[in-house]
């Protein structure tokens, strides 16, 4: 300790002292030469003390002796006894196809891409049991890799597992930009860990994964990411568990990228030996030299921006001079401060800014004889035109009448100098609808079809304003929400219904005005109920409020309250059902006076035991007798008989031992065994060339865009999603990648896992439990008065076959049916 105090203390001494090579003392000489002999390794990819850094000087520049001294303050020794390094041990150099050496992240060792391409990168049977001898029954490991994943890359880094049970497992997935964590645990179930982070970017990272017991860090790039309590792993790996890196087998998780520095160290926080900063409290000369390093980037920054700051402050000393107008822009129109306009119907100005207009007043006019008023075409107001004057109507200039006479010829007369004037007629165009479809119009001698779109020939409908079809003609309308300006509705403007209070909005809201209409903003501290009316925030109609789903929720001011519906008790939080009379026997209450039995017994409190012997309910077969038990039955072989041990499935006899494939399943295989039919899915040996690519389509080597189900009944194309075995899958450019589906989580004392469902629940009755949150403070008296400590089993006191457990104060008991096999 005094030794690496003192070296530490040197180290930095010599980084702070000019830069000319010293001899060391003979103390701190032979102390530094024993620590390095002693195993103090470089961690991968560091930089030791003299070595210099891009763009700049030595950290220190004393010479050779103190990188070595620095060197072994700032590193860590590793056990070799402790330390995997996998890409050593498997010996890819030069040997492995598919695979081939590259430029790494560093030097300090050699890197190896794995391209996509089809490939095996597997340990040796003898290579894979050196591995897992340094793991089996171990719960203290890290994992660390530095590595280049492709971008969308979703990649096994390095799996360990025995047929469909994955041990040890990491993956990166590019398609959901997440590393995912798969492992067993002591109760030999599968778990997955994600952890949210984009590793597939084609860019390099330090990646490590550092487990003790249920105590999760994960590092990248030397920076914690994630902290995490998890199931304790369960690393007792049976003969025949095989360790792939860069893939789960021949044919699924392809890696793609580079990888450098892949280890697996036995050893709690052994992210330390990646990245020795991390647990050093004594800064060395690489620390110092950064330190120094970082003060001169700053003080550049910092004149930089002084030297900026005080050009701005000369520019805006001279803006202070200059007169700034401010102009306005309408239709792409720029406008002066103060500079008037005419748009149309109204009248505009610039006022600070901001376009103003008002409607325009027209001037009265007295028209001469033989005139009046008419609107002209790009004007709002009317102005005086000539007139004609026939049969008694008025007709303004250019201005035409059709008369038919008694013959029925059309004749066109046009207002022309005071005078309607016949004019020649028009050559009209051929019709294709029958005569009773064809209109008149008062204005041209040729008819036309029903439903003649006339503002298709040229209207005079401008802003706000839009054309419609009559029978004869075409008129001008004004849009939803605007209002005309004269009376042939050509002009329009903008109604505000806020401020003529025609609008709609309701309490706690306040009205908007928006061009052609109007909206109801919500006043603050109250949220929407509808478009037109808000209310005071409710925590239950949003659904913000942690009530159990069998709890009523009541409003309150600044919260909500939560209480249970009749038949349910608790904090309102959690409501558990009640019964009055309890369940017994092991049976759960899962609504108001409702039991939900075990197999084995009924009734409304689960009281009563099912006599499958009496019932027929039993599959007893052959010459053996069935006899009723609490909760089960037993079928035993009478004194004197000789019961075979055959089997009865689907109606046909089974000899005991044989094996035979499901008619109906090909990919299952079952077996009789002493009177039993026990069923499981076929083994996929994905190194069998002979394996049947449909009951294992991860075995199938083919390279393409499509992804074959797991099932093997269908095959999915690029982008394609399903759900299989609790788990979401996606088909992407021939990778298959899946994620487990999410589970809410379970806060509660016991929970059980239901079988054919993917996330467990919370069960009241301790003995269904098959998880329990353990409390060591509570015991259990058995039936013999002894003291029992929570999680302890034993076999009850005058049987043979029954055990039971502590479980939280809880003693629950069960038959063996493997006991009463043996009987």
């Amino acid at each position: 300790m005094e030794s690496g105090i003192r070296l530490s203390t040197l180290c930095l001494l010599l980084c702070l002292g000019p830069g000319r090579r010293m001899d060391p003392p003979g103390e701190y000489r032979e102390r530094g030469r024993r620590s390095l002999a002693a195993g103090m390794l470089w961690p991968p990819g560091s930089r030791r003390c003299g070595q210099r850094r891009r763009g700049g000087s030595a950290s220190c520049g004393v010479g050779g002796w103190v990188t070595a001294l620095c060197g072994s303050v700032s590193g860590f020794g590793v056990d070799p006894s402790l330390q995997i390094d996998v890409l050593s041990e498997l010996q890819l150099a030069g040997s492995t196809e598919g695979v081939r050496q590259v430029p790494g992240l560093h030097n300090g060792s050699r890197a190896f891409l794995f391209p996509d391409t089809s490939r095996n990168v597997k340990a040796s049977p003898e290579t894979a049991e050196i591995f897992f001898q340094k793991l089996r029954n171990k719960c203290e490991f890290t994992i660390l890799v530095t590595l280049k994943q492709a971008r969308l890359n979703s990649g096994v880094i390095l799996s360990i597992h025995h047929l469909d049970h994955r041990y040890l497992e990491l993956e990166s997935s590019g398609h959901r930009n997440e590393i995912r964590l798969h492992y067993r645990s002591g109760s030999h179930r599968s778990h997955t860990e994600v952890f949210p982070y984009i590793l597939a970017d084609d860019k390099w990272h330090r990646l490590s994964i550092a487990i003790s017991a249920s105590h999760l860090i994960l590092h990248v790039d030397c920076n914690k990411i994630y902290e995490r309590v998890v199931e304790k792993p369960f690393m007792d790996l049976p003969l025949g568990t095989t360790f792939w890196l860069g893939q789960r087998n021949t044919a699924h998780g392809y890696f793609k990228g580079i990888m450098q520095d892949v280890q697996l160290l036995v050893m709690p926080q052994g992210f330390i030996s990646q990245c020795p900063d991390l647990n050093r409290t004594c800064p060395t000369c690489n620390d110092f030299h950064g330190l120094v390093q970082r003060i001169m980037e700053l003080q550049d920054i910092l004149a930089k921006t002084s030297a900026k700051l005080s050009q701005a402050e000369q520019r805006m000393n001279k803006l202070d001079q200059c007169y700034c107008e401010r102009t306005c822009t309408m239709k792409g129109t720029t406008y002066r401060e103060f500079e008037s306009w005419t748009d149309g119907c109204k009248n505009c100005t610039c006022m600070n800014g901001t376009v103003q207009c008002e409607a325009l007043v027209c001037p009265l006019a007295d028209c001469p004889l033989n005139s009046a008023l008419a609107y002209v075409d790009g004007k709002c107001c009317k102005e005086c035109q000539s007139v004609c004057v026939f049969e008694g109507r008025t007709y303004f200039e250019g201005q035409r009448e059709t008369v038919y006479s008694s013959s029925g010829d059309c004749v066109l007369f046009e207002c022309k100098d005071h005078k309607m004037q016949r004019i020649p007629k028009d050559i009209c165009p051929a019709l294709n609808c029958p005569e009773s479809q064809q209109i008149p119009l008062s204005h041209s001698c040729c008819k036309v079809c029903k439903g003649h779109d006339f503002c298709t020939e040229g209207h005079k409908c401008m802003e706000h304003s839009v054309c419609r079809n009559l029978e004869d003609r075409a008129v001008c309308s004004c849009r939803d929400g605007f209002r005309a300006l004269r009376e042939d509705n050509a002009y329009c403007e903008d109604i505000d219904e806020c401020a003529e209070g025609r609008h709609y909005c309701r309490e706690n809201t306040m009205c908007v005005n928006t061009p052609g209409s109007f909206m109801c903003v919500c006043k603050t501290g109250y949220i929407r109920i509808d478009d037109y009316s808000c209310t005071e925030h409710d925590e239950c109609v949003t659904n913000q409020h942690n009530c159990d789903e069998n709890a009523l929720c009541f409003n309150t001011v600044g919260g909500h309250n939560c209480v249970c519906k009749p038949g349910y008790t608790g904090n309102g939080t959690i409501c558990k059902a009640f019964c009055k009379d309890g369940c017994r026997n092991g049976g759960a209450c899962i609504a108001s006076n409702v039991c939900a039995c075990p197999q084995g017994f009924t009734g409304p409190s689960c009281e009563t035991d099912i006599d499958e012997c009496g019932t027929g309910r039993h599959s007893c077969a052959n010459d053996t007798v069935c006899f009723n038990l609490d909760g089960g039955y037993d079928c035993r072989c009478p004194h004197g008989k000789n019961c075979t041990g055959d089997c009865i499935h689907e109606g046909k006899i089974k000899h005991n031992g044989q094996i035979w494939v499901l008619e109906n399943d090909r990919c299952s295989v079952c077996s009789c065994q002493n009177g039993y039919v026990m069923c499981r899915r076929m083994v996929c040996d994905c190194q069998n060339p002979t394996v049947d690519l449909f009951c294992c389509p991860e075995c199938d080597p083919r390279l393409s865009s499509q992804c074959l189900h797991q099932s093997g009944e269908l095959s999915y194309n690029s982008g394609d999603s399903w759900i299989q075995n609790c788990q979401q899958c996606r088909c992407l450019q021939g990778e298959v990648d899946c994620w487990p589906l999410p589970c809410p989580e379970v806060d509660c004392e016991f929970s059980v896992l239901p079988e054919n469902e993917c996330c467990p629940r919370c069960v009241t009755d301790p003995c269904q439990a098959d998880t329990i949150r353990n409390d060591i403070t509570k015991t259990c008296l058995d039936e013999t008065n002894v003291i029992r400590f929570t999680g302890s089993s034993w076999i009850k006191h005058g049987t043979e076959c029954t055990l039971c457990q502590c479980k939280n104060g809880h003693v629950c008991c069960s038959v063996d049916p493997q006991c009463l096999q043996e009987l």
